[in-house]
C-alpha cells in the first residue's frame, strides 16, 4: 500500500512514480466528476484527481464543511434552484447594505 508521501517520491528519472489505485464510486458522482473534469478544461479524469486530491492533502485547512457548501451550491446552480451573482450585483448589495446600517 502506498501513501500520498510514497507516490511523491522521485524514482530517479525526473518525473515521480505513479502508482495506480484503484477506487469505487457510485456512478452519479463519477458523471459529475466527469463534467467537472471537461468543465474546468483538464486532460483527463486523472489528471483532475491528482489535481483535487493534491489540493485537499496540501490545503487541508479548508475544511470539509466548506466543500460541502460548495457542492451544496455547485448543486443549486445546476438544477437553477439559484442564480449566479456578478461583481456589481455584490457591490450594489453591499452599498445597500451599508446605507442601511447608516440609517
Amino acid at each position: 500500500m502506498y501513501s500520498i508521501s510514497d507516490a511523491d517520491v522521485s524514482s530517479g528519472n525526473d518525473e515521480p512514480e505513479k502508482v495506480q489505485i484503484n477506487l469505487r464510486l457510485t456512478r452519479a458522482f463519477l458523471d459529475d466528476i466527469d463534467a467537472t473534469w471537461k468543465d474546468q478544461g483538464f486532460n483527463s479524469r486523472s489528471e483532475f484527481l491528482r489535481h483535487v486530491t493534491r489540493d485537499a492533502v496540501k490545503h487541508p485547512d479548508f475544511s470539509r464543511e466548506g466543500w460541502r457548501q460548495i457542492a451544496a451550491s455547485e448543486h443549486q446552480l445546476r438544477s437553477g434552484e439559484t442564480e449566479l451573482v456578478s461583481r456589481e450585483d455584490v457591490r450594489s448589495m453591499m452599498d445597500r447594505d451599508r446605507d442601511a446600517d447608516a440609517e
